[in-house]
Protein backbone atom coordinates (compact mmCIF):
# COMPACT_ATOMS: atom_id res chain seq x y z
CA UNK A 1 0.00 0.00 0.00
CA UNK A 2 1.46 3.65 -0.79
CA UNK A 3 -0.39 6.60 -0.29
CA UNK A 4 0.98 10.03 -1.64
CA UNK A 5 0.15 13.69 0.08
CA UNK A 6 1.32 16.74 -0.90
CA UNK A 7 2.57 19.04 2.41
CA UNK A 8 3.56 22.54 2.41
CA UNK A 9 6.79 22.21 4.81
CA UNK A 10 8.02 18.68 3.01
CA UNK A 11 7.22 18.74 -0.53
CA UNK A 12 5.30 15.24 -1.67
CA UNK A 13 5.36 12.67 1.05
CA UNK A 14 5.27 9.09 -0.17
CA UNK A 15 4.32 6.55 2.48
CA UNK A 16 4.47 2.60 1.74
CA UNK A 17 3.16 0.52 3.98
CA UNK A 18 3.52 -3.35 4.80
CA UNK A 19 1.35 -4.97 6.61
CA UNK A 20 1.63 -8.31 8.61
CA UNK A 21 5.50 -7.23 9.61
CA UNK A 22 7.44 -8.48 13.10
CA UNK A 23 9.93 -6.36 15.50
CA UNK A 24 13.11 -8.36 15.66
CA UNK A 25 13.91 -8.62 19.09
CA UNK A 26 16.95 -8.99 19.49
CA UNK A 27 17.69 -8.69 23.24
CA UNK A 28 15.30 -10.04 25.90
CA UNK A 29 15.02 -6.81 28.33
CA UNK A 30 11.92 -6.95 29.45
CA UNK A 31 11.44 -10.68 28.06
CA UNK A 32 14.17 -11.87 30.66
CA UNK A 33 12.07 -13.95 32.38
CA UNK A 34 9.85 -15.19 29.25
CA UNK A 35 10.64 -19.44 28.63
CA UNK A 36 11.45 -20.22 24.98
CA UNK A 37 11.99 -18.35 21.75
CA UNK A 38 10.76 -14.43 22.00
CA UNK A 39 7.07 -13.95 20.15
CA UNK A 40 6.32 -12.87 17.16
CA UNK A 41 4.59 -9.16 17.36
CA UNK A 42 2.67 -8.32 14.23
CA UNK A 43 2.69 -5.02 12.86
CA UNK A 44 2.67 -2.39 9.92
CA UNK A 45 5.94 -1.54 8.88
CA UNK A 46 5.98 2.11 7.68
CA UNK A 47 8.51 4.11 4.66
CA UNK A 48 8.10 7.82 4.44
CA UNK A 49 10.44 9.93 2.14
CA UNK A 50 9.61 13.35 1.24
CA UNK A 51 10.98 15.70 -1.42
CA UNK A 52 13.10 18.04 1.08
CA UNK A 53 13.22 19.01 4.70
CA UNK A 54 13.69 21.96 6.40
CA UNK A 55 17.54 23.87 6.42
CA UNK A 56 18.54 22.37 3.29
CA UNK A 57 19.02 18.86 4.46
CA UNK A 58 19.28 15.81 2.03
CA UNK A 59 16.11 14.12 3.07
CA UNK A 60 16.46 10.28 3.79
CA UNK A 61 13.85 7.93 4.03
CA UNK A 62 12.08 7.53 7.99
CA UNK A 63 10.95 3.73 8.64
CA UNK A 64 7.97 3.45 11.44
CA UNK A 65 6.45 0.73 12.67
CA UNK A 66 2.40 0.50 14.33
CA UNK A 67 1.47 -2.49 16.35
CA UNK A 68 -1.31 -2.19 14.34
CA UNK A 69 -1.35 -5.24 11.74
CA UNK A 70 -4.00 -4.05 9.08
CA UNK A 71 -4.56 -0.93 8.30
CA UNK A 72 -6.27 1.27 5.70
CA UNK A 73 -4.48 4.01 3.46
CA UNK A 74 -6.11 7.05 5.73
CA UNK A 75 -4.66 5.15 9.01
CA UNK A 76 -1.22 4.97 7.93
CA UNK A 77 -1.19 8.82 6.92
CA UNK A 78 -2.34 9.32 10.32
CA UNK A 79 0.65 7.45 12.20
CA UNK A 80 3.52 9.42 10.09
CA UNK A 81 1.93 12.84 10.65
CA UNK A 82 1.29 11.74 14.32
CA UNK A 83 5.00 11.18 14.59
CA UNK A 84 5.69 14.24 13.07
CA UNK A 85 4.10 15.81 15.34
CA UNK A 86 5.16 14.91 18.28
CA UNK A 87 7.61 17.07 19.50
CA UNK A 88 4.39 19.47 19.89
CA UNK A 89 2.57 17.26 21.93
CA UNK A 90 5.53 17.15 24.55
CA UNK A 91 5.84 20.69 24.28
CA UNK A 92 2.04 21.02 25.01
CA UNK A 93 2.23 18.50 27.97
CA UNK A 94 5.41 20.55 29.31
CA UNK A 95 3.27 23.55 29.29
CA UNK A 96 0.66 22.13 31.10
CA UNK A 97 2.82 21.24 33.75
CA UNK A 98 5.27 23.91 34.34
CA UNK A 99 2.96 27.09 33.19
CA UNK A 100 -0.55 26.19 33.86
CA UNK A 101 0.30 23.99 36.70
CA UNK A 102 -1.75 20.79 35.96
CA UNK A 103 0.87 18.44 38.00
CA UNK A 104 1.01 21.23 40.96
CA UNK A 105 -1.34 20.37 42.93
CA UNK A 106 -1.18 17.18 45.71
CA UNK A 107 -5.17 16.13 44.79
CA UNK A 108 -5.93 13.09 47.11
CA UNK A 109 -9.26 12.01 44.77
CA UNK A 110 -9.22 10.25 41.42
CA UNK A 111 -12.19 12.73 40.88
CA UNK A 112 -10.89 16.09 41.83
CA UNK A 113 -7.87 15.52 39.59
CA UNK A 114 -10.41 15.03 36.62
CA UNK A 115 -12.14 18.44 37.59
CA UNK A 116 -8.74 19.93 37.54
CA UNK A 117 -7.53 18.27 34.83
CA UNK A 118 -10.96 19.86 32.81
CA UNK A 119 -10.22 23.46 34.19
CA UNK A 120 -6.20 23.64 32.71
CA UNK A 121 -7.42 21.93 29.42
CA UNK A 122 -10.51 24.94 29.46
CA UNK A 123 -7.88 27.36 30.68
CA UNK A 124 -5.57 26.20 27.78
CA UNK A 125 -8.90 26.56 25.38
CA UNK A 126 -9.12 30.60 26.82
CA UNK A 127 -5.59 31.15 26.11
CA UNK A 128 -5.67 29.20 22.33
CA UNK A 129 -8.94 31.32 21.32
CA UNK A 130 -7.38 34.70 22.54
CA UNK A 131 -4.35 34.53 20.07
CA UNK A 132 -6.47 37.30 17.72
CA UNK A 133 -7.00 39.84 21.32
CA UNK A 134 -3.39 39.44 22.19
CA UNK A 135 0.09 41.54 21.34
CA UNK A 136 3.37 39.79 20.47
CA UNK A 137 5.08 40.27 23.25
CA UNK A 138 8.41 38.21 22.58
CA UNK A 139 11.74 37.66 23.72
CA UNK A 140 15.10 39.03 22.23
CA UNK A 141 15.67 35.86 20.39
CA UNK A 142 12.55 35.26 19.46
CA UNK A 143 11.36 35.45 16.02
CA UNK A 144 8.01 37.72 15.08
CA UNK A 145 5.12 35.65 14.75
CA UNK A 146 3.00 36.56 12.11
CA UNK A 147 -1.00 38.02 13.81
CA UNK A 148 -3.24 35.26 14.58
CA UNK A 149 -0.30 32.85 14.75
CA UNK A 150 0.82 32.51 18.11
CA UNK A 151 1.55 30.04 20.69
CA UNK A 152 -0.66 30.32 24.28
CA UNK A 153 2.65 30.65 25.65
CA UNK A 154 2.65 34.03 23.77
CA UNK A 155 -0.57 34.89 23.94
CA UNK A 156 0.28 34.16 28.02
CA UNK A 157 2.50 37.12 28.48
CA UNK A 158 -0.04 39.63 26.94
CA UNK A 159 -2.88 38.22 28.65
CA UNK A 160 -3.23 40.50 31.52
CA UNK A 161 -3.80 43.10 28.99
CA UNK A 162 -6.94 41.25 27.12
CA UNK A 163 -8.80 40.52 30.41
CA UNK A 164 -8.71 43.78 31.78
CA UNK A 165 -11.14 44.68 28.49
CA UNK A 166 -13.37 41.85 28.80
CA UNK A 167 -16.30 42.02 29.86
CA UNK A 168 -17.15 39.92 33.15
CA UNK A 169 -20.34 38.16 33.27
CA UNK A 170 -20.10 36.97 37.00
CA UNK A 171 -20.57 39.08 40.09
CA UNK A 172 -17.56 40.44 42.29
CA UNK A 173 -15.88 38.02 44.64
CA UNK A 174 -16.86 38.46 48.20
CA UNK A 175 -14.70 38.71 50.84
CA UNK A 176 -13.75 35.68 53.46
CA UNK A 177 -11.50 34.43 55.18
CA UNK A 178 -10.43 31.01 55.87
CA UNK A 179 -11.87 28.32 58.33
CA UNK A 180 -10.17 27.30 61.30
CA UNK A 181 -8.71 24.33 60.29
CA UNK A 182 -7.64 21.18 62.68
CA UNK A 183 -6.17 22.20 65.85
CA UNK A 184 -2.14 22.18 65.88
CA UNK A 185 -1.04 18.98 67.64
CA UNK A 186 -4.51 16.94 67.09
CA UNK A 187 -4.05 13.82 64.64
CA UNK A 188 -5.76 13.57 61.45
CA UNK A 189 -8.19 10.93 62.72
CA UNK A 190 -9.93 10.86 58.73
CA UNK A 191 -6.84 9.59 57.36
CA UNK A 192 -7.54 10.28 52.90
CA UNK A 193 -8.38 7.32 51.37
CA UNK A 194 -5.13 5.30 49.40
CA UNK A 195 -6.12 3.95 46.01
CA UNK A 196 -3.99 1.02 44.52
CA UNK A 197 -1.94 1.89 41.31
CA UNK A 198 -1.98 -1.45 40.48
CA UNK A 199 1.97 -1.74 40.36
CA UNK A 200 3.31 -5.10 40.00
CA UNK A 201 5.67 -6.35 42.79
CA UNK A 202 9.37 -6.64 42.39
CA UNK A 203 10.06 -9.41 44.53
CA UNK A 204 9.20 -12.81 42.66
CA UNK A 205 11.53 -11.24 39.78
CA UNK A 206 14.53 -9.98 41.74
CA UNK A 207 17.66 -11.28 40.08
CA UNK A 208 20.03 -13.43 41.88
CA UNK A 209 23.63 -11.59 42.90
CA UNK A 210 26.47 -13.43 41.48
CA UNK A 211 28.32 -16.09 43.78
CA UNK A 212 31.32 -13.89 43.77
CA UNK A 213 29.36 -10.96 45.02
CA UNK A 214 27.65 -13.05 47.57
CA UNK A 215 30.97 -14.49 48.95
CA UNK A 216 32.54 -11.17 49.29
CA UNK A 217 29.39 -9.67 51.27
CA UNK A 218 29.71 -12.79 53.63
CA UNK A 219 33.82 -11.96 54.00
CA UNK A 220 33.25 -8.10 54.84
CA UNK A 221 30.77 -9.22 57.04
CA UNK A 222 32.64 -11.99 59.18
CA UNK A 223 29.75 -14.82 58.84
CA UNK A 224 31.72 -16.95 56.76
CA UNK A 225 31.94 -20.52 58.26
CA UNK A 226 29.17 -19.70 60.55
Amino acid sequence: MTTITQTTRYGTAAAMARARLHQRLEKRGSWEDHDGPLPVIEGTLIRLAVDHLPGDRSPEPLWLWSSRAGTCGIEVDRAWQAFLRRFDLEHTFRFFKQVLGWTRPKLRDPAAADRWTWIVLACYAQLYLSRQLAADIRLPWQRPCPPGRLTPARVRRGFRSIRQALPCPASAPKPGKPGPGRPPGSKNHRPATRHDVSKPSSEPNQRRKPQAYRLNNKLSRGTVGR
